[in-house]
């Protein structure tokens, strides 16, 4: 899987292909993962001065490099492909959040089941600190494609990093492209195992104490010495390293 991240400002020809080919991969595995059907959802990656995204309507498994669009800061596109309905969410996230590298955005099953509940995932598991909150909110319903919902979006990332879009989907966004996918995987995760919870009762919700543990942790969670940077000391306590 690849872990592109995003590039330059004036990224090579090298570079522009492997990003374009980055977008397409990342495409194929989020079917294949069963996190997407179709051509349902999309992917976009920051690129340059804009971004990468999935054309409109694409097979994934025909999709070739020219195809996937840029997208500028100005709200135009390049190039002989429309880009995908959703591409005001992703220019959106870009534009308010400078920390995004990557955009995943999936009608995953259990995701889109409980959007359609319109209702606020609670800290049922302490994994719903994955989308950087005590839970997973879902963005008020709004038509496809338009400002409105991308509005209503980044209302629900607001200190979030993933959110529910009701009656639609879930979208998600992080520094690179695998960490996108693997967000938007684990919120699939997350959704599955709140359903079949609440198929055999009533939850029992952590505690914001408890919470704010977790989400403390979290700040060096999956880092490896190296990613730490000053970002702190690793979220649980390691074995003693042989030397």
């Amino acid at each position: 899987m690849s872990s592109v991240s995003p590039s330059p400002a004036f990224p090579t020809p090298e570079e522009d292909l492997a990003a374009r080919l980055a977008v397409i991969e990342t495409c194929r595995r989020m079917n294949a993962l069963g996190i997407n059907q179709g051509t349902s959802g999309n992917v976009s990656l920051r690129h340059g001065e804009g971004f990468l995204i999935t054309p409109s309507g694409i097979d994934y498994d025909a999709m070739v490099p020219e195809q996937v669009v840029p997208v500028h800061l100005d709200g135009s596109y390049s190039g002989d492909w429309l880009p995908s309905s959703e591409w005001r969410m992703h220019f959106d996230i870009y534009a308010s959040r400078p920390e995004a590298g990557a955009v995943v955005h999936t009608h995953s099953p259990h995701a889109t089941a409980l959007s359609c509940l319109r209702i606020e995932i609670p800290p049922f598991h302490y994994m719903i600190a994955v989308a950087g909150g005590k839970t997973l909110r879902t963005a008020a319903y709004a038509t496809f494609g338009t400002a409105e919902l991308s509005r209503a979006m980044l209302a629900a990332l607001q200190d979030r990093t993933a959110c529910l879009l009701a009656n639609h989907g879930m979208i998600c966004f992080a520094p690179r492209l695998d960490k996108a996918l693997w967000l938007a995987g684990e919120i699939e995760a997350l959704c599955r195992q709140y359903a079949i919870a609440r198929k055999m009762g009533e939850p029992v919700i952590l505690s914001d104490a408890e919470m704010n543990e977790v989400i403390a942790r979290f700040a060096t969670y999956g880092r490896q010495p190296e990613e730490l940077d000053g970002a702190g000391v690793a979220a649980v306590e390691a074995p003693r390293r042989r030397t």
